[in-house]
């Protein structure tokens, strides 16, 4: 086991690993939190109850938060043409067809989001062994592929990501950075929260919220209660 320095060890002291916090508590806790040089994401973890082996029970969509993630995304596009050119005034920051295919086979994915046109899905079909393990693969289910590319590049661009259960039923998602204030990490991860509810498949069955975690890129988790939407008694804390 990998030993943890003595900012995490700090940290963690400052954790009550038994207990499952108010989400504002959370928060709190996490910006009290002693940080290093660097602005630091915050993550948020969910364990499912969903049997991902069933595909009627896969957890994937998109989501757009409230104020944002504090980063510039980084958009990929697969197009030709006039659909190259619609990526590139929208602001797509690599666009290419056959020629990026070939520099993502050869191990380029430094962007956030690929969106493809739906002609060029014969080509990046190919590039699935690349993307899918990343969750870069464009799909048409959270409209990654689309005709309409501007409209995706510029939604990608604004801060819509996706989300999707890995292999052991969990999301994992940022919320924002360490130094957004404590209001704004709180609306982000409430409307994270109210969008994985919504989203809940219908054939799911038993528990589907285990347990949440918040957590910052190098520091330790903190449980959330998962039952708590706390809207009201969380805008009490924070103010």
């Amino acid at each position: 086991m990998a030993k943890h320095g003595k900012r995490y060890r700090d940290n963690l002291a400052k954790v009550d690993r038994e207990r499952h916090y108010p989400p504002a508590e959370a928060v709190s806790l996490i910006k009290g939190f002693d940080q290093p040089k660097f602005n630091e994401t915050v993550e948020c973890h969910i364990r499912t109850g969903l049997n991902v082996r069933h595909a009627e029970e896969q957890l994937r969509g998109t989501i757009s938060f409230p104020n944002g993630l504090g980063k510039e995304m980084t958009v990929a596009v697969f197009a030709r043409g006039d659909k190259a050119r619609e990526a590139e005034e929208a602001g797509a920051d690599h666009v290419g067809d056959e020629d990026l295919a070939k520099r993502v086979e050869e191990g380029f994915t430094d962007f956030d989001v690929a969106i493809a046109t739906p002609d060029m899905m014969p080509v990046v079909g190919r590039l699935g062994r690349v993307l899918g393990p990343q969750g870069k693969m464009p799909n048409p289910k959270v409209g990654t592929v689309t005709p309409d590319v501007a409209r995706a590049v510029s939604e990608s661009k604004a801060g819509k990501i996706e989300y999707r259960t890995d292999r052991h039923a969990i999301v994992h998602l940022p919320i924002g950075k360490a130094d957004f204030d404590q209001a704004a990490l709180l609306e982000n991860y409430r409307a994270l929260m109210e969008e994985i509810n919504r989203a809940k498949p219908a054939s799911a069955k038993g528990r589907y919220i285990h347990t949440v975690t918040l957590s910052t890129s190098m520091g330790p988790g903190v449980r959330v209660d998962p039952a708590a939407r706390g809207a009201a008694e969380d805008a009490a804390a924070v103010a």
